[in-house]
Formats: structure tokens, C-alpha cells, sequence
């Protein structure tokens, strides 16, 4: 689920978010095995700075933001030359398209999908940064892809920063996908159908997962129309009717830590409406953390897509 196809041999060891409020960013080691967060950091973004968008550059001021990128990995203990990018879900357009038959080579099915998603697309497919990934398995044959659409020039902004601060950013994956990848490689990791709620001070994303299958996607920008509640019934009813589901066997929450209000009142509203315990996305469960990090949820908030975005890049590798 990337918006990035280069990859390299070694992977890297550090990643960095890039949200609208903080540049976050973490280091991974490994120990007999073992996944662990050996350090991390957080810079907050002052207003303005960075303004998740789809259709608009985001950063007036890259400089500005590069700066933040050098204090954080400065305290990472580590020079690092190559990271792994975590940005907004408001960058890209996702959607899920249906293919009777997939072509053998890798460029023949990026120019059908150009095709088939350029008169839904928000701006010239021309200027597009196109990801495609399997999706579900279709009951009804044919073959489902998850396809993540982004402006080319905005990506850039981004990968420009890290550039600045005398990073390359190899891999750029989205917040949502990066926090879904670190949950898929937990010890315990959910099966049947699932639903992450992944709240944000600038948007809210939910998906609903089928084993390791995306079956949906859809985020509202902080400025989107309906609250978090109407967001949750209609994801529900979309589930039930379309997607004929028996219900979630688990529902996880990731980000509300950070909110002013905290998390409960969302996990409370989310608990009314769904009639099922609520989880809390606990990153933990695929990376350790080293004995000096405490554990605060706001930590985990801020470690979830950044142990996921790591652990995803050595699945790659």
C-alpha cells in the first residue's frame, strides 16, 4: 500500500511522519528476532506549516519543515541518510477497482488503471502518482486492486523536505496504511473482519479489513462534512448491505490520544454505536520498546504508523 514503487536492498531503519501539527520519527532494531524502537522523537509544526491536501501543494514553507526532520533525527542517535515516509491520508485518493484479468507486467497494469481511474480523478491523471496493490478476492472472479492516487508535486514537497534535512525518502506510504501494516504484524493480529478507526486533528480515516484484505477506505478531511458518528453509520450500513458482513470481530482505534479530548469519548461513541468493545491500537504487540521509553497512549499514538511503515519496509526488503 505504497505511493512509492523504488525500493531498495537494505531497508531503513528509521522512519518519519509527517503530519499536519508534528514531524515524528523512529528508529528499529533488532534483538534475537525481536522488533525494537530503540529511539524516538517528536517536533511539533507550527500552524500552517504543512496542510494535508489532495488537490494543493502542502507545504508554503518546505524549508520550515525540513528543519523540524533535522532536530528529530538528530535525537534519534543515529545518522540516518535513508528513510521511510509517512504522510496525511488526505494526500492521496484511495478507491478499490475490480479487474477481470490482471496483465503479466507490472507496466501494462499501471497504464490500465491510469485508464481507469482518470475520468474519476481529481486533477490530470498525467500528474499523478499511481500505487496499485492486491486487494480482496472477488467471490465473483476477477481480481480487486486497492489503487492510491496522489499529485505528483505534492509527494514531492514532502520528499523534498526530508531531502533537506540530508534524508532520501525510499519508500512513502500513507498514515492509515502504515498503522494497518504494523497491527497485521503483531502477535496478535486480527482475523475475520475488522474495522480501524484512525482519528487525527486533521482527518478521520476508516477501513473495514477482511483477513489481511482491504474491503474499504474513506477519510473526511477536518473541514468534511458529518461528524465521526455519521461517518461510523454510514461505514456500518455500506458493510452490511453492500459488503454483506456478519459484523466486526474487532474494531481498533488508533490517534485519539492526541486529540484534546482524548480517546474515550470517541471510543465511548464508537462502543454505542457498534455494539462492541473497542481496542486501542497498541504497537507494542509487532516492535518492543526499549526499558528507558515510557509508554504513554499518545506515544503509541505517535509510534503506531511509524512502527508499521518499519516493519512493512522489511517485509519488502
Amino acid at each position: 500500500m505504497s505511493l512509492a514503487d523504488f525500493f531498495q536492498a537494505a531497508p531503513p531503519d528509521v522512519a518519519i511522519e509527517i503530519d499536519h501539527g508534528h514531524v515524528g520519527a523512529a528508529r528499529l532494531i533488532w534483538r534475537g528476532g525481536q522488533a525494537v524502537i530503540a529511539a524516538h522523537a517528536t517536533e511539533p509544526l507550527p500552524s500552517g506549516a504543512v496542510v494535508p491536501s489532495l488537490a494543493t501543494l502542502n507545504m508554503p514553507d518546505v524549508p520550515l519543515v525540513a528543519q523540524a526532520i533535522r532536530r528529530v533525527l538528530a535525537q534519534l542517535g543515529t545518522k540516518a541518510t535513508r528513510v521511510a515516509l509517512v504522510i496525511p491520508d488526505t494526500v492521496a485518493k484511495v478507491s478499490l477497482l475490480k479487474l477481470e484479468n490482471i496483465p503479466p507486467k507490472a507496466a501494462d497494469l499501471q497504464e490500465i488503471v491510469r485508464w481507469q481511474v482518470r475520468k474519476s480523478a481529481p486533477f490530470p491523471i498525467e500528474q499523478a502518482v499511481v500505487s496499485v496493490t492486491p486487494g480482496a478476492a472477488s467471490p465473483e472472479g476477477g481480481h480487486e486492486l486497492v489503487v492510491s492516487l496522489a499529485r505528483a508535486d505534492v509527494v514531492q514537497q514532502y520528499e523534498q523536505a526530508c531531502e533537506m534535512a540530508g534524508a532520501h525518502a525510499g519508500l512513502v506510504d500513507l498514515a492509515t496504511f502504515s498503522v494497518i501494516n504494523g497491527i497485521l504484524a503483531g502477535q496478535s493480529a486480527p482475523s475475520g473482519d475488522w474495522l480501524l478507526v484512525h482519528v487525527t486533528d486533521s482527518y478521520l480515516t476508516l477501513a473495514v479489513i477482511r483477513d489481511r484484505s482491504l474491503l474499504f477506505f474513506r477519510n473526511r478531511s477536518e473541514e468534511g462534512e458529518g461528524t465521526l458518528a455519521d461517518l461510523i453509520h454510514q461505514t456500518a450500513m455500506y458493510y452490511e448491505d453492500r459488503l454483506h458482513g456478519g459484523g466486526f470481530a474487532r474494531v481498533l482505534i488508533a490517534g485519539a490520544a492526541r486529540l484534546p479530548s482524548g480517546a474515550e469519548t470517541v471510543r465511548r461513541g464508537l462502543e454505542e454505536r457498534l455494539g462492541i468493545n473497542v481496542e486501542s491500537v497498541d504497537p507494542r504487540a509487532a516492535a518492543s520498546l526499549v526499558d528507558r521509553i515510557g509508554a504513554s497512549p499518545e506515544l503509541l499514538d505517535v509510534l503506531a504508523p511509524l512502527v508499521g511503515m518499519l516493519l512493512r519496509e522489511q517485509r519488502v526488503a
